[in-house]
């Protein structure tokens, strides 16, 4: 065989107890389980653990999984595939109009790089693009937002019946083309201007094609459990599989409600509605910042938002929206400016305001908050991200407990400090839920950052520690791995991961990372 791992304690990813074997890699397989298995190289796993590679479930690495292709930050924790084309806005299926607007409104999230070659403007051909290298293996969502975007534009009215039959039809070739089902961005616009009806019938085709479909739902503030039902309406209407993105409570108004949320789930469950969901080990969420803006003000896209923006009557009408009203861009709750902080800004003269809540900087500058925030969006023609400190604990650990839970890190790779979940989310479940609070046994917790990703995924050949599998693994110290990756210093590569193999070659070998682009896309396969 190409490799041995030898004496590993196998986390075969089902959740079972762990058990000591050799495991034998050959032709990008898992060739062997077994006793003195003989190899051209042998790994010594003693006192480690073998784990399948650890499925992101939720990453926003579109671009920069091309534009820094050794992608350190999901090598470095063990990731060897991740979920592309979130929150409903991404880059295909666009044109080349809807690409310029789109290329704007996600700077905060993806950047845009100078030079970066747009190869594609269809789900297949990005895939293709993928396939020419990439570090860790990749599916993707038909985006919604984008699709809405280039048939229907920028309008927040309903769609006609002919639009709808083109909105079905984009969904349905991307499917045919490999896309594993259809995001949702219901706080970002344009995407959250589809009725329930519009989203069921989407579904509906990607219920059909053998897809799921995982929806940012309408608020995870106020009204968020009227927003989660919302995704089960659909979901059971469509008879289409849901999986629930970064599936937090959120807020003041949902301190200690995961329980709630949690009986919804179950309920559901029990009647047959097939739900997942996946979250993140960490109380912040992260956006861009433009998204706290009512949905009317952002209409028409950047120009019109810009437009409205350098309007005075305008702006006061977004401020009492915001701070008095609470936006449906915030989730519903009126603003607490000391929990929105600047982390990521695209001119140099703004980035003294990096690391200071829009509070702080609106208090050094002796304005009001919303006056600040207005003139850096106008300033940064919107390409801001932000840390929204509005998590809580107690929610968070409960919810990583359910039955359907599986790990996302809704990380962005971009900016001066974006949030450190983009390179600490799976160590960081290790470490903190697992060894210092028990949250989850070591088995349990890689089975829900494995397996269950996987049946998710209808990924028939990986998720497992098991022969015939590819050989995407995962070998760590379970005495010492952990996240290092701080809300000041993010990028920061895990402790404790020796060794990541994506399809049977080593990505990270001896701690050090290889730049190998063993990866590819995964295309759903058609049913």
């Amino acid at each position: 065989m190409d490799t041995v791992i030898r004496g590993a304690r196998i986390a075969d990813g089902t959740g079972a107890p762990l058990v000591r074997a050799d495991v034998g890699i050959s032709e990008g397989r898992i060739a062997a389980i077994g006793d003195s298995l003989a190899g051209r190289r042998v790994i010594d796993a003693d006192g480690l653990v073998l784990a399948p590679g650890f499925i992101d479930m939720h990453s926003h690495s579109d671009l920069q999984i091309l534009a820094q292709p050794d992608h350190l930050a999901k090598v470095s924790q063990g990731v060897t595939t991740e979920v592309l084309g979130q929150d409903g806005l991404s880059y295909a299926p666009v044109d080349d109009e809807t690409l310029a607007a789109l290329r704007q409104q996600l700077a905060g999230w993806n950047d845009d790089p100078a030079g970066f070659a747009w190869s594609w403007r269809s789900v297949g051909e990005y895939l293709d693009r993928l396939d020419e290298g990439i570090a860790v293996n990749a599916a993707y969502l038909v985006p919604q937002g984008t699709v809405r975007m280039l048939v229907v534009g920028h309008d927040d009215r309903p769609a006609t019946e002919s639009e709808m039959d083109r909105m079905r039809e984009l969904v349905a070739t991307g499917l045919r083309e490999g896309a594993a089902g259809l995001s949702s961005g219901l706080t970002y616009t344009p995407g959250m201007y589809a009725s329930t009806d519009e989203l069921v019938a989407l579904c509906e085709v990607v219920g059909e094609l053998g897809g799921y479909y995982s929806p940012h739902h309408r608020s995870y503030g106020a009204g968020a459990l009227e927003a989660f039902a919302e995704m089960v309406d659909v979901s059971r209407r469509a008879r289409c599989p849901l999986h629930l993105a970064h599936a937090t409570m959120n807020f003041s108004v949902n301190k200690g409600k995961a329980p709630d949320l949690l009986r919804l789930l179950d309920e559901a469950l029990d009647h047959g509605v097939d739900i997942t969901l996946d979250t993140y080990p960490y109380l912040p969420g992260a956006t861009y910042l433009s998204a706290l803006l009512p949905s009317w003000a952002a209409e028409g896209g950047l120009d019109a938002t810009l437009a409205r923006l350098s309007d005075p009557d305008t702006r006061e009408r977004i401020r009492v929206d915001i701070e008095e009203t609470g936006s449906d861009g915030a989730h519903g709750v009126p603003m607490d400016w000391s929990t929105i902080e600047i982390n990521g800004v695209r001119k140099a003269e703004n980035a003294h305001l990096v690391g200071l809540t829009v509070a702080e900087a609106a208090r050094r500058q002796g304005v009001p908050p919303a006056r600040l925030y207005f003139d850096v969006l106008a300033a940064e023609r919107l390409g801001t991200s932000c840390l929204m400190h509005v998590g809580h604990e107690e929610n968070v650990r409960t919810i990583m407990k359910h039955r359907t839970h599986t790990g996302g890190s809704d990380g962005l790779l971009v900016g001066d400090r974006p949030h450190p979940r983009a390179w600490g989310t799976f160590p960081r479940y290790l470490a903190r839920y697992v060894r210092e609070l028990g949250v989850l046994s070591l088995p349990e917790c890689v089975a829900h950052l494995t397996g269950r990703a996987a049946r998710r995924l209808r990924l028939t050949d990986r998720g497992l520690v098991r022969e015939g599998y590819a050989a995407d693994l995962v070998l760590f110290d379970p005495d010492t791995v952990r996240d290092t990756a701080t809300f000041d210093d993010p990028r920061q590569p895990a402790e404790g991961i020796s060794h990541v193999f994506v399809n049977g070659v080593a990505a990270l070998d001896d701690g050090s990372p290889t730049g190998a682009l063993a990866g590819h896309s995964l295309r759903r396969r058609s049913v």
